[in-house]
């Protein structure tokens, strides 16, 4: 059975992409986005295998 490693981290509107390439580069897999707790800022919760 697989044993996973969560993160959460907030994401800057104009630097979306390059946060989230850089972590799929360290091997995590996008699960969700969703409104920061302002209202503004989204959090993306990711995954990843636990080595």
């Amino acid at each position: 059975m697989t044993k996973w490693e969560y993160a959460t981290l907030p994401l800057v509107i104009h630097a979306t992409k390059q946060i989230l390439d850089q972590w799929g580069d360290d091997g995590w897999e996008l699960v969700a986005i969703v409104p920061g707790p302002n209202g503004t800022n989204p959090v993306a919760y990711m995954k990843r295998p636990k080595a």
